[in-house]
């Protein structure tokens, strides 16, 4: 994978900056169509906490519609994602009677940072309009918040090497779509599946499955070729070569059999295993797991048979302090596979009414926090 396609900017002098870029930042809001939401089951409070919709319930039939300011905040320093979300939600998602050009709304961009306590958006029209959906774009902006800030904590602990994002099979499918757009704008470079890529027009990224290799009697190398036989040339083949838990041999056989169609092999040796090329060096270092000997072991075997050219892929259990471990000490990984990790942590937002018709009411403890990086929704 050439810098150009993994996304690295390289200066004038043909380096690599020391640290990646910012988070991506689109020059326009996601289409609220994009979302696919179902309105009126949103619109009626069928996703919403009880009380929510009870309170917008009380106000409409006692005709109280008080102009009020909510301030949504969350309490980490962390990369804000789903603001195009929840600003959808309020565009499409209103009680009935309601538009959006009945309130005014401001807020961060997706790839934005944010500092603990930091006003991230800003929602102000009569109450009954948006009571019932407290529940939903708080949600959003938790889950894809969450997402985002971990996948960037990778990606600059891997920089300037690619974070390839592979959680799909340890969450709800449903939550793909929105998990792939905070993924992405945080700097991973590929997702694995169709649904993650979809909000910004790509597709998913993958290696040869255990369950193929299986289903070919075990056979790694008859697994690869008879995908690569499948794919254009253009797709690039990584092989996952620790079926038979002897990562040298795999990827030395797949490499001979497959020659320049093969563009890597990933590593991804269970925690709980260790090698057969571990097996004599054992004693002063944790042997299981993709750990850097076994990355040197793989890499000193692919040179040495003439295959300098073949990629090294790692994944099971890469967090930050892992990649950044592996990169301190110039194990030679060319990037990493990061999946269940970056499921978890919390960045719960909150949402305040902290203006009454222009007026200071608030919770104790909380008070209006203007904010002049937001913009102004339209």
């Amino acid at each position: 994978m050439s810098r150009k396609a993994q996304g690295i900017r390289i200066d004038d002098r043909g380096a690599v900056p020391t640290r990646p870029p910012g988070p991506i930042r689109h020059a326009e809001r996601l289409d609220p169509a994009i979302f696919a939401f179902p309105v009126e089951k949103m619109r009626s409070g069928y996703y919403s906490d009880k009380y929510f919709v009870r309170a917008r319930e009380m106000l409409l039939a006692q005709g109280r519609g008080p102009l009020v300011t909510m301030q949504v905040f969350q309490k980490h320093d962390a990369v804000v994602a789903g603001t195009d979300e929840a600003i959808a939600i309020l565009k499409l998602c209103l009680t009935e009677g309601y538009d959006f050009s009945d309130l005014e709304v401001s807020a961060l961009r997706d790839g934005d940072r944010a500092h603990p306590w930091e006003t991230v958006m800003l929602i102000t029209g009569p109450y009954p309009a948006f009571a019932h959906l407290e529940t939903l774009y708080a949600g959003v902006l938790a889950r894809r918040t969450r997402i985002a800030t971990n996948t960037r904590a990778v990606v600059e602990a891997a920089w300037p090497k690619p974070v390839m994002f592979f959680p799909a099979r340890h969450d709800h499918w449903m939550v793909q779509t929105g998990d792939g757009w905070a993924a992405h704008i945080a700097g991973a470079i590929g997702v694995s599946t169709d649904a993650q890529a979809s909000w910004w027009g790509s597709s998913g990224i993958g290696t040869v499955p255990h369950g193929l290799i299986a289903a070919h009697g075990g056979d790694t190398v008859a697994a690869t070729k008879g995908l690569a036989g499948q794919l254009s040339d253009d797709v690039q083949i990584v092989s996952l070569v620790d079926f038979d838990n002897d990562s040298v041999a795999t990827s030395l056989a797949v490499a001979r059999a497959l020659g320049d169609r093969l563009w890597g092999v990933r590593l991804d040796t269970s925690g709980t295993m260790v090698d057969r090329a571990m097996v004599g060096e054992m004693g002063d270092f944790d042997p299981r797991g993709v750990n850097r000997h076994l990355v040197h072991k793989v890499r000193d075997a692919l040179d040495g048979a003439g295959f300098q050219r073949v990629k090294i892929v790692v994944s099971g259990g890469f967090a930050a302090d892992k990649i950044r471990a592996f990169e301190e000490a110039g194990v030679p990984a060319d990037s990493y596979g990061v999946g269940s990790v970056l499921m978890r942590g919390s960045f719960d937002y909150t949402a305040d009414i902290v203006l009454v018709e222009g007026e200071p009411v608030a919770k104790a403890g909380r008070w209006f926090r203007a904010n002049d990086r937001l913009e102004l929704v339209t």
